[in-house]
């Protein structure tokens, strides 16, 4: 189990999704940001390997504006030798990396230019990988989106739009359970339309479940999941105590964390925490999980 958490880290003083408007944009912007961004991303990767944590899930804002019509410039061929770099550091100490589009990525849009506009963007998250070497291991996660008054119509223009996307982009496509309005079995009958894996965010099953226990659907999940895309990709998190129902906690609740850890035994699986205090309980995880498995062995 390689065990990380998303896009920054609050230890090091650097951010890698400094961005700005579309009216600032010129091209000497948008090299010095993504220049600062690709530096700091080399930092977090660096600081991550040294401490165990082979996980990480790269920031959308890497490229502000990436697949925005406005812009026009070539980021990919002035930074190639960069992500080449980066893509280096990741292969070499077996890292797992993957990506998470916005809200605001919706493939099942009934209005044709967000769907557009989402293709766009999805595109871009691919060339970043691209750029990078990574092969079909490292993905695009993408939940389904909105319901738009009719579920079974909304699920059916999703599964549409998957089709007509770029073999390159759909290689590396995974799509995820949310808390809201497609459960587990909603993101099941995509992949058997599609051949998508389904990524289980155990938090979201948690609160909008569809009868499974964890054991379950982590056999349902993984069933989803091909040689070539490597081991099955999980997002974990707890309930934030006293928040509304679907917050995030602070930190690791380390009873709950311990008791997924039993529940999800024998499966094999890489686990992205979504833990608000990110790196932190990234490492206590690690810590926990290690020390089980030497008391398991």
């Amino acid at each position: 189990m390689r065990i990380g958490y998303p896009c920054i880290n609050l230890s090091l003083d650097c951010r890698p999704s400094r961005t700005f408007r579309v009216s600032n944009l010129s091209w000497d912007r948008l090299r010095e940001t993504v220049a600062g961004n690709l530096a700091c991303l080399e930092r977090i990767l660096q600081w991550n390997i040294e401490r165990g944590l082979l996980f990480f899930r790269i920031t959308s804002d890497l490229v502000p504006l990436a697949s925005h019509p406005a812009n026009r410039f070539p980021w990919d061929e002035s930074f190639a030798s960069d992500f080449a770099r980066l893509g280096k550091i990741i292969r070499n100490n077996k890292m797992r990396i993957s990506m998470h589009p916005g809200q605001y990525t919706l493939l099942n849009s009934p209005r044709p230019e967000v769907v557009a506009a989402a293709c766009a963007d999805l595109a871009y998250h691919a060339r970043v990988l691209e750029l990078m070497g990574l092969d079909a291991t490292a993905k695009i996660q993408i939940h389904i989106g909105g319901l738009y008054g009719d579920k079974q119509a909304a699920l059916e223009r999703f599964v549409r739009a998957v089709e007509r996307l770029d073999p390159a982009v759909r290689a590396r496509l995974v799509v995820e359970n949310d808390e809201r309005l497609f459960n587990l079995t909603d993101c099941l009958r995509v992949h058997q339309e599609t051949g998508l894996p389904v990524l289980l965010d155990v938090f979201h099953h948690e609160v909008y479940s569809d009868g499974r226990t964890l054991s379950e659907a982590l056999a349902a999940a993984a069933k989803t999941w091909k040689a070539q895309d490597g081991p099955l990709m999980i997002d974990y998190s707890s309930p934030l105590p006293g928040g509304r129902l679907g917050s995030h906690a602070y930190q690791l609740d380390e009873r709950h964390f311990r008791r997924f850890l039993a529940e999800s035994r024998p499966y094999d699986f890489d686990l992205m925490l979504e833990i608000k205090d990110k790196e932190r309980s990234a490492l206590r995880a690690l810590q926990i999980a290690q020390t089980l498995a030497k008391e398991i062995v």
